[in-house]
């Protein structure tokens, strides 16, 4: 892919982001810190400028388009602002506006594999709305351990997810990280709902739009980004920059979250997230280790097996 399309096709995912214009404060910074932190080695401008362009208006979604030739590109460009839209469980009136301007501007018919993309791709946001409150008592020593082997299914499972072919496979990384905190607290016997959960993961610094956008943005500069109109984009070898990103932040994540419920729920924001910070160093390593299980678990992993898996199935 050349670097005037990689740079359209993250210009395209910023303004998706800030397409309903009322992004949270602390979503927007951590599309910043995201933005500041992604290196381009390819000499590209880095996605840091493109942020400032996006915000200062000195770029434009048609200009963006324009630089896209590909009908893949193009294809995945749209495909990627709908993940974007949905990545906090629904649209507004005005993402779906911009979609559906996107969506001319790019040339794209609304055929049945375009209905197809976007009806699964809004299934999966709304699995974010289903976790559901419940009660349990605090763990023992033995449901502790039993927990930490919870966390690392869930890190392999999201790893997984980097692999498929689907674009929005990604998006199904969210609502899971979502489920795992439920039944960590539920195991501590905290009930919880969604609105807890966003609320803990945005304190720690893991906001829904910020996390889909650094996926995808370190899935593009490394050269992987999916399946579009059949061809595949990238090499599987090359995916392990995505699937260290979530195999990590899930992993640490977890980890938190058990420290958080375990504890009382007595951290601030400002410990939370310098925990979160700490515990994803170690957690990038073991990615390595259990490389072949993320293999072996994206193997039996297809299209249906994860909306099931996001409804709770």
């Amino acid at each position: 892919m050349q670097q005037d399309s990689r740079n359209a096709l993250l210009t395209l995912a910023l303004f998706a982001a800030f397409a309903d214009g009322h992004k949270a404060d602390s979503e927007r910074e951590a599309i910043r810190r995201i933005a500041e932190s992604l290196s381009d080695d390819q000499g590209g401008r880095p996605l840091a400028t493109l942020y400032q362009d996006v915000l200062l208006q000195r770029v434009t979604v048609q200009g963006a388009v324009a630089a896209l030739t590909d009908p893949a590109h193009r294809q995945l460009a749209y495909e990627m602002a709908v993940c974007v839209c949905d990545a906090d469980g629904s649209q507004s009136a005005a993402e779906r506006r911009f979609l559906a301007d996107l969506r001319s501007a790019l040339g794209l018919a609304q055929d049945a594999g375009l209905r197809d993309f976007e009806a699964q791709a809004d299934a999966v946001a709304a699995a974010q709305a289903s976790v559901a409150p419940a009660a349990a008592s605090a763990p023992d020593m033995a449901q502790a351990a039993q927990l930490d082997q919870t966390i690392l299914n869930a890190a392999i499972l999201n790893g997984a997810l980097e692999l498929l072919p689907q674009s929005w496979a990604s998006m199904a990384i969210i609502p899971l990280q979502m489920r795992l905190v439920y039944r960590i607290g539920q195991a501590h016997g905290v009930a919880l709902d969604q609105g807890h959960i966003k609320e803990f993961l945005a304190t720690a610094g893991i906001g829904m739009t910020s996390q889909y956008i650094e996926q995808f943005g370190r899935k593009l500069l490394g050269g992987l980004v999916g399946k579009a109109l059949g061809k595949t984009m990238g090499k599987v070898g090359g995916a392990a920059t995505g699937m260290a990103f979530s195999f990590a932040t899930t992993y640490a994540l977890g980890q938190l979250a058990k420290r958080y419920y375990a504890g009382g729920r007595v951290m601030d924001a400002a410990l939370l997230r310098s925990t979160y910070e700490d515990l994803l160093a170690p957690a990038r390593q073991m990615q390595t280790q259990y490389l072949p299980q993320i293999r072996e678990r994206a193997a039996t992993l297809d299209a249906g097996k994860v909306m099931a898996l996001v409804r709770g199935g």
